[in-house]
């Protein structure tokens, strides 16, 4: 790893995707100019927060070197052309460890890149570094023995929310505009979340996840897709990584997707929402922020209905983790004892419980799904939309597993504090997170937007919609600068 050029600051490094671009074009800077600012800008977040597993600045400067040729020739190749993303560490890039948050796979090295990192490629994208998650994104902070404790940029006791913690908050404190997170019960919206930034889990299939860790982790509920500080930036991604391949069995066979990101008034369009599902514990500070999100969208012309599935609490319990922790148990169904013992006590419990299900639990908790899946076919039935909190809590201490009190309520310290994300995963159905408000501390909170399946589209509309019209969307944390 080498160091950034002298004088290098953070200002391009704060830019969006599209407005990088639009320099590029104008010659007003070049990725080279970008690139320097962003590695600049990883060094300086990674020595407060540990956002970054591997640098890969020597390949990212070489790739910026030849952008910045292709741009000066007027050939820029690709719609990403020098733009730089991060890479969180479940996903293979050919040649670069991929660690996983595990010690086992300290030294491991893939062959192959993932189908997303090979569209990042071709789209001319320049992957600057693995980004920190947990061992198998296993749990919603991206902690690990391998990386240690991914802070929030906003306040540094607090956590950055995970698995995909380090793409979040690298993605907050301005290390560039884009970043490839992972999402098996809320692992691109609930950093999204803890961090302000935008963050997508697309309908499940649209992104293949081939080739990567096998058997994976959350392998029936796990998504790839975008975490950015735009919603513009983050279609621009999915548009990228959107696609079909083959060594995924639930990848679908699709047309290219595009999407409208214009902002427009939501005149017509119908939006049920919920505070709680039914069920669910909330702070009431994110209540408030909530409250003051449908608001704007009825501002906006759309018509919002108390109109939700209503779950039972024991969903957690009697359908999440017999399929979660039966997922997680089978990817470490090889693994040596000795090797797992090296891996967090948290994380061993969640394996330990996943051994104990037996194969009528996994089929009666998939049949129940099927049951919530169909609650939310007959709910979208009825409206074209559904917005939630995104998580019932805000951003708690750093190096905590979760909270086991919200409002007064006993809630489960790995998921319970999630109520409105993984339920999305059972489902498979696409949804968003954009930050809506702040806590007293001034600690994001999220609104979660989820379409029906493939309407990736509607999200984006109402995310555009809402983002123009919000004030507290696109705030900076106070993370110092360089």
């Amino acid at each position: 790893m080498s160091a950034p050029r002298p004088g290098a600051g953070v200002a391009l490094a704060r830019l969006s995707a599209t407005e990088l671009l639009a320099g590029y074009r104008a010659g007003t800077f070049t990725p080279s100019d970008v690139v320097e600012e962003v590695i600049a800008a990883l060094i300086h977040t990674d020595e407060r927060c540990k956002v970054m597993v591997t640098p890969m600045f020597d390949s990212a400067r070489e790739r910026a070197r030849e952008a910045t040729l292709a741009w000066g020739r007027g050939e820029p190749a690709g719609a990403l052309a020098g733009v730089p993303v991060t890479v969180k560490d479940l996903i293979f890039v050919a040649g670069v460890p991929a660690r996983a948050g595990a010690p086992v796979f300290r030294e491991f090295v893939p062959e192959a890149d993932a189908a997303v990192v090979q569209a990042l490629r071709a789209a001319g994208a320049i992957i600057t570094c693995k980004t920190t998650t947990c061992e198998s994104g296993y749990k919603l902070t991206a902690d690990s023995p391998i990386t240690g404790v991914t802070r929030n940029p906003w306040r540094l006791d607090r956590t950055s929310g995970g698995s995909s913690g380090g793409a979040a908050a690298a993605v907050a404190a301005g290390c560039g505009p884009l970043a490839l997170g992972t999402d098996g019960v809320g692992s691109i919206r609930v950093p999204s979340s803890f961090c302000g930034v935008v963050g997508i889990k697309p309908t499940f299939g649209l992104v293949p996840r081939a080739p990567g860790f096998f058997p994976p982790s959350w392998a029936s509920l796990a998504h790839t897709g975008p975490i950015a500080r735009t919603v513009a930036d983050a279609a621009l991604l999915l548009e990228v990584i959107a696609g079909f391949d083959a060594r995924d069995a639930a990848s679908l066979r699709l047309p290219p997707r595009r999407f409208d990101i214009t902002p427009g008034l939501l005149s017509g369009l119908r939006i049920a929402c919920s505070v709680d599902l039914g069920f669910a514990a909330v702070a009431p500070q994110v209540r408030q922020a909530f409250e003051g999100a449908v608001k704007t969208l009825e501002g906006l012309g759309a018509q919002v209905l108390a109109d939700a599935p209503r779950m039972d609490a024991q969903v957690l319990d009697q359908v999440l983790k017999p399929i979660a922790y039966t997922e997680q148990a089978a990817a470490v169904v090889n693994r040596e004892e000795a090797a797992l013992a090296l891996s967090d006590q948290e994380y061993r419990d969640v394996v330990g419980r996943g051994r104990l299900y037996g194969g009528v639990d996994y089929v009666e908790a998939s049949n129940r799904r099927t049951q919530l899946r169909a609650q939310f076919l007959s709910l979208f039935g009825r409206v074209d939309v559904l917005v939630t909190p995104t998580v019932a809590v805000t951003a708690f201490a750093a190096g905590e597993l979760g909270v086991d009190r919200i409002a007064g309520q006993s809630v489960d310290p790995h998921l319970g504090w999630s109520p409105f994300s993984w339920p999305i995963n059972l489902t498979g159905l696409p949804a968003a997170t954009i930050p809506c408000g702040v806590d007293a501390d001034g600690m994001p909170v999220g609104l979660q937007i989820v379409a029906p399946w493939l309407e990736e589209g509607l999200i984006f509309r109402v995310a555009a919609a809402f983002e123009a019209a919000h004030p507290r969307s696109g705030r900076w944390s106070a993370f110092p600068a360089l």
